[in-house]
């Protein structure tokens, strides 16, 4: 399913952006779903599903570079903005999530349905 197609769910209040890593991740469980807020060395805020899709461990213990989050375990690398593995081993990518940041730096994030 493409981001063009994708369809989400309610937008849920995740945190502050303030309570976000400068650049880094962090988990949030939504609606009994693991999610790794990430936010990028430009400031943009990212949801993606937290596990890995090689070896199933949480991503947002992983470092993130650019646009880029590596996996700590074997270094399958994801691409926060369109889920898709960029590294080996993982050749699965991971749901991508809609975040929306309103005027008072507070993150929403909208669960891509499946």
């Amino acid at each position: 399913m493409t981001a063009a197609t994708a369809t989400y769910g309610e937008p849920v209040h995740v945190c502050g952006v303030a309570d976000l890593p400068e650049v880094g991740a962090a988990q949030a469980e939504i609606e009994g779903r693991l999610v790794a807020i990430v936010r990028t060395e430009d400031g943009a805020v990212h949801a993606i599903d937290d596990t890995c899709t090689h070896a199933n461990v949480s991503l947002s213990e992983g470092e993130v570079e650019g646009c880029q989050v590596e996996c700590w375990l074997h270094g399958s690398t994801f691409d926060v903005r369109t889920g898709e593995p960029s590294g080996l081993p993982a050749t699965v990518p991971v749901a991508v999530h809609q975040v929306t940041v309103d005027d008072d730096g507070q993150v929403f994030v909208a669960l891509a349905a499946g």
